[in-house]
């Protein structure tokens, strides 16, 4: 092979890897609402029951609920849950907190997902209020505890694989996602007075 047809496969493979970055970054920006969309109707991951107000029905069982919170690669924040695990009576109603960090000294934003497991219990699993899938900016510094307001479905004990569930484990996961147009807008002056004293 001579020296100009080898120079020619290396520009080839340059502008082939370079057009697959911006390829991977916006799948990656697409995961978190594709993930909604597939969780809702396919029932993967333990998709939850919502409901608008909270449970008004309470039976004389408790259930263990566990919080878990993990990171995607490349979010910055710390974040974790207040408790790592409750009981609660089926039907009674729970309030779980989750806590989120940013360490940066720049704004950035994130997106949770979610997950219950074992599956099963996701239909029995209902989310009164919850921050997931909402798109949550974080100053610099900041630190919030973010509510999720839950009870787990009476109608649990008419199913023979949920009635004999002694846990159920909620997970989170935040993803990074880019701030707001409008938002990245406002504080740009701001960051740019700042980075010229």
């Amino acid at each position: 092979m001579s020296s100009r047809q080898s120079l020619k496969k290396q520009k080839q493979t340059a502008l082939a890897l370079a057009a697959v970055v911006p390829v991977m970054l916006g799948l990656s920006f697409a995961a978190v609402p594709f993930y909604d969309w597939f969780c809702r109707v396919t029932g993967f991951g333990g998709t939850t029951g919502v409901a608008a107000e909270a449970s008004t029905t309470e039976i004389d069982r408790e259930i263990t609920i566990r919080f878990d919170a993990s990171k995607a690669a490349g979010m910055p924040w710390d974040f974790r849950p207040e408790l790592t695990e409750m009981k609660i009576k089926i039907g009674g109603n729970g309030l779980a907190f989750y806590e989120a960090y940013n360490p940066l000294d720049v704004p950035t934003a994130g997106t949770a997902s979610y997950n219950v497991a074992p599956s099963t219990a996701g239909g029995y699993f209902v989310k009164v209020h919850c921050f997931c899938f909402d798109q949550q900016v974080l100053q610099p510094g900041e630190r919030v505890m973010m509510p999720v307001s839950f009870y787990v479905d009476p109608s649990i004990m008419d199913d023979p694989e949920g009635r004999v569930l002694k846990e159920i484990t909620l997970s989170y996961t935040f993803h990074s996602t880019p701030l707001p147009e409008g938002f990245a807008a406002e504080v740009a002056p701001a960051t740019t007075a700042v980075s010229a004293n």
